[in-house]
Protein backbone atom coordinates (compact mmCIF):
# COMPACT_ATOMS: atom_id res chain seq x y z
CA UNK A 1 0.00 0.00 0.00
CA UNK A 2 3.15 2.20 0.68
CA UNK A 3 2.38 5.37 3.04
CA UNK A 4 0.09 7.45 1.48
CA UNK A 5 0.20 11.50 1.93
CA UNK A 6 -2.61 13.80 2.59
CA UNK A 7 -2.14 16.99 0.54
CA UNK A 8 -2.25 20.12 2.91
CA UNK A 9 -4.56 22.00 0.24
CA UNK A 10 -6.81 18.83 0.65
CA UNK A 11 -7.04 19.23 4.37
CA UNK A 12 -7.50 23.20 4.23
CA UNK A 13 -10.44 22.93 1.57
CA UNK A 14 -12.03 20.29 4.28
CA UNK A 15 -11.28 22.56 6.82
CA UNK A 16 -13.15 25.36 5.05
CA UNK A 17 -16.10 23.44 4.41
CA UNK A 18 -16.04 22.47 7.78
CA UNK A 19 -15.52 26.33 9.00
CA UNK A 20 -18.32 27.09 6.69
CA UNK A 21 -20.61 24.16 7.85
CA UNK A 22 -20.28 24.92 11.46
CA UNK A 23 -21.03 28.79 10.79
CA UNK A 24 -24.30 27.57 8.96
CA UNK A 25 -25.13 25.72 11.44
CA UNK A 26 -25.14 28.91 13.98
CA UNK A 27 -27.06 30.72 11.48
CA UNK A 28 -29.67 27.90 11.79
CA UNK A 29 -29.12 27.39 7.75
CA UNK A 30 -29.73 24.24 5.61
CA UNK A 31 -26.54 21.76 6.01
CA UNK A 32 -26.23 18.44 5.15
CA UNK A 33 -27.13 17.03 8.38
CA UNK A 34 -30.35 18.00 7.59
CA UNK A 35 -30.67 15.73 4.81
CA UNK A 36 -29.49 12.97 6.99
CA UNK A 37 -31.97 13.51 9.55
CA UNK A 38 -34.74 15.08 7.91
CA UNK A 39 -37.33 14.25 11.14
CA UNK A 40 -34.43 15.68 13.82
CA UNK A 41 -35.98 19.31 12.67
CA UNK A 42 -39.44 18.42 14.31
CA UNK A 43 -37.32 18.38 18.04
CA UNK A 44 -36.99 21.27 20.10
CA UNK A 45 -32.81 20.25 20.91
CA UNK A 46 -31.79 19.64 16.83
CA UNK A 47 -30.35 22.85 16.37
CA UNK A 48 -28.23 21.83 19.46
CA UNK A 49 -27.49 18.71 18.29
CA UNK A 50 -26.64 20.13 14.88
CA UNK A 51 -24.21 23.00 15.88
CA UNK A 52 -22.09 19.83 18.50
CA UNK A 53 -21.80 17.77 15.45
CA UNK A 54 -20.66 20.96 13.13
CA UNK A 55 -18.48 21.92 16.43
CA UNK A 56 -17.23 18.33 16.09
CA UNK A 57 -16.21 18.25 12.56
CA UNK A 58 -14.09 21.59 12.32
CA UNK A 59 -12.27 20.34 15.87
CA UNK A 60 -11.15 17.38 14.31
CA UNK A 61 -9.89 18.27 11.09
CA UNK A 62 -8.15 21.13 13.34
CA UNK A 63 -6.80 18.26 15.27
CA UNK A 64 -5.38 17.03 11.63
CA UNK A 65 -3.72 19.99 10.82
CA UNK A 66 -2.16 20.34 13.82
CA UNK A 67 -1.32 16.40 14.35
CA UNK A 68 0.40 16.91 10.63
CA UNK A 69 2.10 20.49 11.45
CA UNK A 70 -0.18 22.34 8.72
CA UNK A 71 -0.94 25.62 9.31
CA UNK A 72 -4.73 26.00 10.27
CA UNK A 73 -5.19 29.26 12.00
CA UNK A 74 -5.19 32.15 9.05
CA UNK A 75 -8.59 30.60 8.22
CA UNK A 76 -10.12 32.55 11.59
CA UNK A 77 -10.04 35.49 13.17
CA UNK A 78 -8.10 35.21 16.60
CA UNK A 79 -10.83 35.05 18.80
CA UNK A 80 -12.16 32.18 16.55
CA UNK A 81 -8.66 30.66 17.00
CA UNK A 82 -9.07 30.82 21.06
CA UNK A 83 -11.99 29.36 20.65
CA UNK A 84 -10.94 26.69 18.89
CA UNK A 85 -7.88 26.11 21.22
CA UNK A 86 -10.30 25.99 23.93
CA UNK A 87 -12.46 22.72 22.41
CA UNK A 88 -15.73 24.11 24.34
CA UNK A 89 -18.78 25.11 22.46
CA UNK A 90 -19.69 27.30 25.06
CA UNK A 91 -22.39 29.88 24.49
CA UNK A 92 -19.79 32.79 24.33
CA UNK A 93 -18.83 30.82 21.12
CA UNK A 94 -22.06 30.54 19.86
CA UNK A 95 -22.69 34.50 20.59
CA UNK A 96 -19.31 35.75 19.53
CA UNK A 97 -18.10 33.26 16.87
CA UNK A 98 -18.99 36.04 14.37
CA UNK A 99 -17.34 39.09 16.70
CA UNK A 100 -19.57 41.84 16.97
CA UNK A 101 -23.04 42.75 15.18
CA UNK A 102 -21.35 45.07 12.75
CA UNK A 103 -18.77 42.65 11.41
CA UNK A 104 -21.00 39.69 10.78
CA UNK A 105 -19.87 37.77 7.77
CA UNK A 106 -22.57 35.29 7.84
CA UNK A 107 -22.41 32.23 5.62
CA UNK A 108 -24.80 32.45 2.39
Amino acid sequence: MGNPTIPADYLMTKLSEAKTHFERALDCKHTEFDDLYPYMIEHPQFFWYKRYVAWSELLTLVKLCTELSIEWEQQFSKQQTEYIKKRVMSSKVLDEWFETNDSKEHVG
